[in-house]
């Protein structure tokens, strides 16, 4: 699964600006209260006896987290069953300013784990990955990067072998779902393109520039190369197989993003990019030469329950894709999150979200016609629609468990095959170490 976050999601790194990765980012803590007595509890393993802040101190943060997601096809699909996966993820960063002098200079070095079974690929059969931490099944190398933070933060210069969707076109407030579609990046950017989220790496280098506190400026080069997805390539950063390159362009406009502004916080993006790749046309032959595509994402406060972070904010995206080089033509996605649910329960959220993934009509006329369907392409689904429902319980400060439930419209809509619609009842635990 190449669509996927940490999430989305890379606050445990001390950036100056974290973005949603798959497998990360639906991480939501208790803000730290005067009382906190270790700036660790919201690890399991706590502070080690001092020594993880003597670590920090001297210059070197450690970082390890782990996700589950158990689910059971109930109904319809493919076939009932129920599939386990799980993805272990572990690094360091280190603060080269504290280390050699770098002021504002950060070293990553990330290792990913991922084990278990699918529910989508092995028993409903969709198109939409109802397991999010599920795709390359394999320990790997996810990132070697060196980012460098300059003008007193404003520009951040990022260089080395990371997923690209670590700085560009993620949704934080997705991983409140456990679908791939909604945490955390729209998947129409990776599977019609050279896009990479995490945790497959490519070469890259990144700019992001912040003209004033709430407008941010993202652009980049980053490598196409598909042998790296290979497992035979987990640990093989420099395996032949370049098709071209990605460049994309983001802007992003954040509202209340200052603690004391009395505007609603919120985020919204709108992002192009060109992938210089020369690839099969798609329902038909020759070849297309490059493939690229829009998209606007946007997620809003709209209702705020006294001065932390309770309160219900919504969401919406769109993408679009050329139907000359692309899988997925058109992207919509929409959903509330109500984060505080019950007294006491402010870390708590509750999502519900639909996304629907618009099949390339090419692609069903060529099917038609070599399947000699008699009613022609529209007799076939013309796309996948998922909708989540989901309850975030934040345990403790290291710990969440979401139970979920999914139902899956025309699952069989990618592999030109009427399925009944899915259900799938599951539940994600995540847990940073």
């Amino acid at each position: 699964m190449a669509a996927a976050p940490l999430t989305p999601a890379r606050a445990e790194e001390p950036t100056a600006e974290t973005e949603p990765t798959e497998a990360s980012s639906g991480k939501t803590v208790a803000p730290i209260t005067e009382t906190t007595p270790t700036p660790f509890q919201d690890t399991m393993t706590g502070d080690w006896g001092g020594r993880r802040t003597r670590l920090k101190d001297s210059g070197i943060s450690l970082r390890a987290d782990y996700v589950s997601e158990t689910f059971a096809a109930v109904d319809g699909g493919v076939r009932r069953g129920t599939a386990y996966t799980q993805q272990i993820r572990a690094g360091m960063d280190f603060d080269m300013g504290k280390i050699a002098g770098w002021s504002g200079g950060l070293f990553h070095v990330t290792l990913n784990d991922r084990r278990g079974v699918g529910i989508s690929s092995d028993y409903v059969g969709n198109r939409l990955p109802i397991q999010e931490a599920y795709g390359g099944q394999y320990v790997r190398l996810g990132e070697v990067s060196y980012e460098q933070n300059l003008l007193h933060d404003r520009l951040n210069l990022r260089l080395g072998y990371f997923a690209m969707g670590n700085d560009l076109g993620g949704m934080a407030l997705g991983c409140n779902f456990v679908n791939a579609a909604f945490c955390a990046h729209p998947l129409s950017l990776s599977g019609d393109s050279g896009w990479y989220n995490y945790p497959n790496a490519r070469w890259g280098a990144a700019i992001r520039y912040r003209p004033r506190a709430d407008i941010a400026l993202r652009t980049g080069i980053y490598q196409v190369n598909p042998n790296l997805g290979s497992e035979g390539n987990a640990f093989h950063p420099f395996a032949g197989g370049s098709t071209g390159v990605i460049l994309p362009f983001e802007v992003e406009y954040d509202p209340g993003l200052r603690r004391d502004s009395a505007v609603l916080p919120g985020h919204y993006k709108v992002g192009v990019y060109y992938d210089t790749s020369r690839v099969a046309r798609v329902g038909g032959s020759g070849k297309v030469t490059g493939r690229y595509g829009v998209y606007i994402l946007a997620d809003q406060m709209i209702v705020r329950e006294g001065s932390g972070g309770r309160g219900l904010s919504v969401f919406g995206q769109f993408t679009a894709n050329p139907e000359a080089s692309a899988q997925i033509t058109r992207w919509y996605a929409a959903g509330a999150v109500k984060t505080g649910t019950f007294r006491g329960r402010d870390a708590d959220t509750l999502a519900l979200g639909v996304v629907h993934a618009q099949l390339d009509p090419r692609l069903r006329r060529a099917h038609a016609e070599t399947a000699g369907i008699l009613d022609g392409y529209a007799a076939l689904p013309a796309g996948e629609t998922a909708i989540e429902m989901s309850y975030g319980f934040q345990a403790r400060r290291w710990l969440s468990i979401r139970p979920d439930v999914q139902y899956i419209i025309e699952p069989g809509s990618f592999a030109f095959r009427s399925t009944h619609n899915a259900l799938a009842l599951g539940c994600q635990v995540r847990m940073q170490f």
